[in-house]
């Protein structure tokens, strides 16, 4: 038979009949009061029913179904269970009925009597609790109360007394600068020479000892000598009485050990317990506030005391300085009056007025603030200010105010005007508000960190503030800090004791609603999340998918391709053409509806398994899958850059716009799908060079172009550093004998690869990657350190310098400088500049150019009738030359014969000799153009009919240009 007997009853047996249960038993069993009572009763009743057999309890855990054994009840306090052993043949029915009906009460008593311990425990630690609150209100108090030290320290030890054995107990002391201590309490009943409490002993003196293993290691002690011992291995040595059993714990301040509670029992049935040891630790923490507000306290007094006896002794030997006492006297109630409201249950708000009153009492305070350091917000906020002007001042972010110049240095700061004006110029403080005519401010100091600032200003130069203003303010402030310290720490408790019974009042009816908020709170978050997942992958202006879903989509085609190359792809990147123009045109809403439309007819082109994205501003993307051939993609673009030339309806305006579209298709060496994209990118380029309007395929032409831009751009930078840049020279010689009258320097890059490039190969993209001015400016200097070994003492060398170079406002003093440095005079460089260069920033061109013609330098106009020519540009610039661009010499007629091209030349000939410039023709290549530049009155040329350019070394072995 098992327990489940109990459980199968349905109704309660009579108690009448000849072995009934007695009525006498059955009462006692109810008012058992313990679970041995209870068995005690069920033997008897088991006696009345002539059952013979044994009560035991049997753990709960084992096996119920045993033989000769039947369970009556389990004690859920003890989990165990009322098991009957008996003996003989097995129980009847109705013995059995009785059993189970002895079992129910029984258990019924059972269960009542592990409620009534579980009430118990709840009302012990409920008491406990209120013993607590209760010793750290007392402890509070203590510090605020005017006892002395002695008095403090018994009060403290039977606070600690009434939440536990505390009859041997002593504090410790521990000075970190004198590495002593001191006992200034200790209670032992055992101990017969205890310290002095004002005995300062070196700690070095009790080595190992239970103290010094507390104050060095700076953590909780507690067991017997031996389990000490065994914790303590090696740094363990018995000092003093032995002791059944110690407890210590540790003083902190700021992570620093200032000293110790220890707490001893000589009597063997009395051990400390873990939860003493939690409960003391959390104790000792405000047993360490109350000590040092009890210290504050005290040595405010001190000082206040001090001040008094000062002051008499100063009113007994300097009577006649009358105003002097009067001073202190004001001082002395400032200061026991802010000690008063240190220790007052008054608001902050009527504390700050009351000090305002306090130091208005000393000095001039009409205009008084108190600024304090706000460490969560990283703000420094203003809890009182009274100012005739700046009657607001609201929390501000640190910056560079007097006030925070006090925070910065720790130190007070007295100025007037003229200081103030001087440390805006040194850059220490900025100006904020009306400026004053004299301010002090001086710092709030407590736990050695400046926590704010005491500061009073004055408007008016009749009320002005001295150094011994400074000096009493600054004292003042010291116990102002003092009591702000203390009433935030008072106001933080009293906050925290109010939070504590607020959350326990709360906790009941919070857990009742915990389950429906927290269902609440799951739904939302989902919600939150569903949005927050679509928000992050599609674009917000036209709902498309944008770039992140895109590339995901992308990366799964490409995996698919890469597993089975049949499953082919394409990637289009659409850009609208002249979409700028139009947003500034109509404005960005309109522009805005414009790509939200754009993105509906992209969308209409494609299948419903193909994907569309905005990448961002007016840049698409379509993913194209399940194709049957690369000329798919092409059909899709076609068909999308159709939809698009349908004008768009917008409010009331009619848009006309188009696409460029590049097309990436799959391709083995692809891994990731940015590369597609940016392929897709760059054929998308590719149309918009070849005239817009139209697609184009990504191909190998293109990806070596790629390739080939990329390199150029490294080796454009690499040639900068290593100077790869030089000048080649081509002669300009006199027309009627060939001699040489100067050189142009012409840009030539000795690649190492690649061999000698010229200016075209690379200058278009040294301007994209901002290198060529570099560029130019190395050649200048190479020009200028060649020029006097190749023109000697006559001729000229010229130099072209682009419209960037004007840009730069000391362009023509960087070139005279140049010229100073190589010694080149400037009589011999040429300034080389084209008709487009005269278009940027005429003035400042202007300006340069005249400068250097000032400076004896030439001023040529370079490829003169090919750019935008205007006649005022030769009267306007000092130009002394005219080079008549080689594409009017390449029209000139071979036989001789009057052509529009020779008149034009003969034109600007004539032109030039009337404005007495020089005329340079460019280009000549065949002797009948020299024939016919001769007949025209033309003198000088240059060309490959006389020579091409060369390297300075080339021209040095040959004579040098002549005088002309």
């Amino acid at each position: 038979m098992s327990a489940s007997l109990t459980s199968r009853l349905p109704a309660p047996i009579p108690l009448l009949g000849e072995h009934n249960l007695s009525r006498r038993a059955f009462e006692q069993l109810l008012e058992a009061p313990d679970a041995a009572s209870v068995m005690g009763i069920c033997e008897l009743m088991l006696s009345d029913l002539g059952i013979d057999g044994q009560l035991c309890w049997r753990p709960t855990s084992d096996p119920a179904d045993t033989p000769g054994s039947v369970d009556l009840a389990e004690d859920s306090q003890g989990a165990r269970t009322l098991t009957l052993q008996y003996h003989g043949l097995p129980l009847s029915e109705a013995t059995n009925a009785q059993l189970a009906w002895l079992g129910r009460i029984a258990d019924t008593r059972l269960r009542q009597l592990a409620e009534t311990s579980r009430l118990y425990d709840a009302i012990s630690r409920l008491a406990q609790a209120e013993r607590l609150q209760r010793a750290l209100y007392a402890i509070a108090e203590q510090a605020g109360a005017e006892h002395d030290m002695p008095e403090l320290m018994r009060s403290l030890h039977g606070i600690l007394g009434s939440l536990m054995y505390a009859e041997n107990f002593y504090i410790v002391l521990y000075d970190a600068a004198t590495d002593s201590i001191r006992f200034p309490y200790y209670v032992d009943t055992v101990d017969a020479e205890p310290p002095a409490p004002d005995e300062q002993i070196p700690l070095s003196d009790m080595p190992n000892s239970l103290t010094w293993n507390l104050l060095q290691g700076g953590r909780p002690l507690m067991g017997s000598i031996e389990e000490l011992s065994q914790q303590l291995t090696g740094h363990f040595v018995p000092v003093g009485p032995y002791c059944e059993h110690w407890l210590g714990v540790p003083l902190m301040r700021e992570d620093r050990v200032v000293g110790g509670i220890v707490m001893q029992s000589y009597r063997a049935d009395i051990h400390y317990s873990r939860h003493d040891l939690e409960l003391l630790s959390y104790v000792a923490q405000h047993v360490q506030t109350a000590l040092e507000r009890h210290g504050a306290h005290l040595d405010l007094e001190k000082r206040v005391t001090d001040r008094t006896t000062a002051l008499r002794e100063a009113n007994r030997v300097l009577r006649q300085q009358v105003l002097q006492r009067q001073r202190g006297e004001r001082l002395q109630a400032a200061l026991f009056r802010i000690a008063e409201l240190a220790n007052a249950s008054e608001s902050l708000e009527n504390f700050y007025a009351a000090v305002h009153r306090a130091v208005g009492g000393l000095l001039y305070a009409r205009n008084f603030y108190i600024a304090l350091v706000d460490g969560d917000k990283k703000q420094l906020v203003f809890p009182y200010s009274v100012d005739e002007i700046d009657s607001d001042r609201p929390p501000r972010s640190h910056g560079r105010g007097a006030t925070e110049y006090v925070l910065r240095h720790g130190k007070p700061l007295l100025v007037d005007g003229a200081a103030i004006d001087r440390l805006i110029a040194e850059g220490e403080i900025e100006s904020f508000g009306t400026r004053a005519v004299c301010w002090l401010g001086v710092p709030l100091v407590w736990s050695d960190k400046v926590m704010g600032v005491l500061a009073v200003q004055s408007y008016s130069p009749q009320h002005t503030y001295t150094e011994r203003d400074q000096e009493l303010l600054t004292f003042v402030s010291y116990h102002i800090a003092t009591a702000l310290q203390r009433k935030h720490a008072s106001a933080t408790l009293k906050q925290a004791y109010a939070t504590l019974e607020r959350r326990v009042t709360e906790r009941t009816h919070a857990l009742a609603l915990a389950n429906r908020d927290l269902r609440e709170q799951i739904a939302e978050r989902e919600r939150v999340e569903r949005r927050l997942k679509y928000e992050t992958l599609h674009d917000s202006l036209t709902g498309l998918p944008n770039r992140t879903l895109f590339l995901q989509r992308l990366e799964q085609a490409l995996q698919r391709n890469l597993a089975n190359p049949r499953e082919l792809f394409a990637v289009l990147f659409i850009d609208l053409d002249r979409f700028k123009v139009i947003n500034d045109s109509v404005g960005h809403l309109v522009g805005d509806d414009l790509l939200f439309q754009v993105g509906g007819r992209v969308r209409a082109c494609l299948k419903t398994r193909d994907v569309v994205a905005r990448l961002g501003g007016d840049e698409f993307a379509v993913l194209l899958e399940d194709m049957e051939d690369a000329g798919t993609a092409t059909q899709v673009a076609d068909r999308i850059i159709s939809a698009l030339q349908t004008p768009f309806r917008l409010g009331v305006k009619e848009i006309f716009t188009s696409a460029s579209i590049g097309i990436a298709l799959p391709a083995a060496h692809y891994r990731q799908p940015e590369e597609l994209l940016r392929d897709a990118d760059a054929a998308m380029y590719n149309a918009k060079d070849g005239g817009r309007h139209r697609s184009a395929v990504f191909d190998d032409r293109l990806r070596r172009e790629a390739l080939s831009l990329l390199d150029m751009e490294g080796d454009l930078r690499h040639a900068l550093i290593r100077n790869e840049f030089v000048p080649h020279y081509q002669p300009i010689v006199s027309l009627a004998d060939g001699r040489t009258i100067g050189y142009e320097a012409l840009l030539r890059w000795n690649h190492p690869e690649r061999g000698l490039l010229l200016p075209a190969d690379f200058l278009l993209i040294a301007e994209e990657t901002g290198c060529v001015e570099l560029i130019d400016w190395q050649i200048f200097e190479q020009a200028c350190a060649q020029a006097h070994r190749l023109v000697g003492e006559h001729g000229f060398i010229s130099i072209n310098v682009s419209g960037r170079h004007f840009r730069t406002a000391d362009m023509d003093q960087r070139l005279l400088a140049l010229f100073e440095r190589y010694k080149v005079p400037t009589s011999h460089i040429r300034i080389e500049v084209t008709e487009h260069t005269l278009l940027e920033n005429p003035a400042q061109v202007k300006r340069m150019l005249q400068n250097l013609r000032n400076h004896g330098a030439g001023i040529a106009l370079d490829d003169f009738g090919t750019g935008y020519s205007s006649l005022s540009y030769l009267h306007q610039y000092p130009f002394a030359t005219l080079k008549i661009d080689r594409s009017f010499i390449t029209a000139l007629p071979a036989d001789g014969e009057e052509t529009q091209g020779l008149a034009v030349v003969r034109a600007i000939q004539a032109l030039a000799d009337s404005l007495h410039m020089q005329v340079i023709a460019e280009g000549i290549e065949e002797e009948s153009q020299r024939q016919a530049l001769l007949k025209i009155g033309c003198r000088y040329a240059q060309g490959f009919l006389f020579a091409r350019p060369k390297p300075a070394d080339a021209w040095q072995s040959l004579q040098g240009p002549s005088a002309d």
